[in-house]
Parts: structure tokens; sequence; C-alpha cells
């Protein structure tokens, strides 16, 4: 085996998800992973500290790519406009080439209650560092939460539609619409 190994983690995660389908989430180790990606145990260790995170893996960055994006948003722009801005910059953690896995993640995580509840803390911090963003822009309690908590909510619902459709339609634009379409909803509330 070689001493470093180019994509590791994405290697790890790929490993998790065949190994999870054929066996199961609880039935797989972390060593069964490692030696399915061709990698050491410790390896797996340096990225990931377990295997429940090997589903999760990312969230850190894409809290930073949406405060970033939020960050970078014009002066002038509404707080769903920085939003938008946010779950644009996510785009570049979604390549097409890894759309294929989101669909077996989920599979994975809504047959677990332990994964369930890690997705929900998954969410509640995307919302938590959207609103933190969107309050460094000066937006007002209220409305910074509502509109994190409807961004996050797009991107959960973006993400499972862009790993589910069949065409080349980039995360990005999957995102706007997404948003367009619950900011429009939201408005009908009233």
């Amino acid at each position: 085996m070689a001493r470093w190994e180019p994509d590791a983690p994405e290697r790890l995660v790929r490993a998790a998800v065949d190994l999870f389908d054929e066996q199961g989430y609880d039935n797989t180790t972390v060593v069964q992973i490692a030696e399915r990606a061709g990698l050491t145990k410790s390896t797996f260790f340096r990225h990931f500290p377990d295997k429940r995170e090997v589903l999760f893996a990312g969230q850190n960055i894409l809290s930073r790519l949406l405060a970033d994006g939020i960050a970078g948003a014009p002066d002038s722009a509404t707080p769903l406009q920085a939003v938008a801005a946010g779950l644009e910059a996510t785009a570049t953690a979604f390549p097409l080439e890894r759309r294929d896995v989101g669909p077996r993640i989920r599979a994975v995580v809504a047959g677990n209650s332990e994964l369930r509840e890690r997705a929900a803390l998954k969410h509640a911090r995307l919302a938590e560092a959207i609103a933190d963003a969107l309050r460094e822009r000066g937006v007002a309690g209220p409305i910074a939460t509502v509109a994190a908590e409807l961004g996050a909510l797009a991107f959960q619902t973006a993400h499972t539609r862009w790993t589910d459709q069949p065409d080349e339609q980039e995360f990005a634009e999957v995102a706007r619409q997404t948003l367009t379409e619950l900011a429009t909803a939201a408005a009908k509330l009233d």
C-alpha cells in the first residue's frame, strides 16, 4: 500500500457508501472502509473522526462557503439575495461527478435514527452559519433567522433535487431556483 494516495477523503466516502450498501451501516467497520479504499486505518482517522462523519463530510467547508458567499454579496443585496450568493458559493463543493453519491448517502441516513439526528444537526448548523453571516451584514434578528432557515431548507432541497436529476444542471442553478420557489411559497403564507 502506498504511503500517500490522492483523493483519500473521496475514496473513503465512496468505499464507505459501497460497504453500507452491501452490508449495512451497523455491520461496517472503519477498518473495512479503509481497506476497501486501499488505505490504512490511520489514514481514515486523519480525515474523519468516525464512520458516521464519512456521510457528513464537508460540513465545515459548506458553512465557510455559505458565509463567504453571503459576505461577498453586494452591499445592496437583500437578505435573500445574500443567501442566494451563499448558496451559489457552495457549488464548488458539488462537481457533477459527485452527484451519484448523494442518493446513496440519503438512503443510509434514512435507515438509521442516529444518522437522522446527525443530519438534523447538520441542517441546524448550516442555518446557524447563514444567520451569523447575515447578522455580520447587519441583518436584524428575526429577518436573519427566517432567511437562514429558508436558506438551509433551500440548500437541503436543492441538494436532493440536484442529485436526483438526470440532466447536467449545475448545483448553483438548482439552488437558485429552489430558493426562489421557497421564497415565493413563503410570501403566500400571509
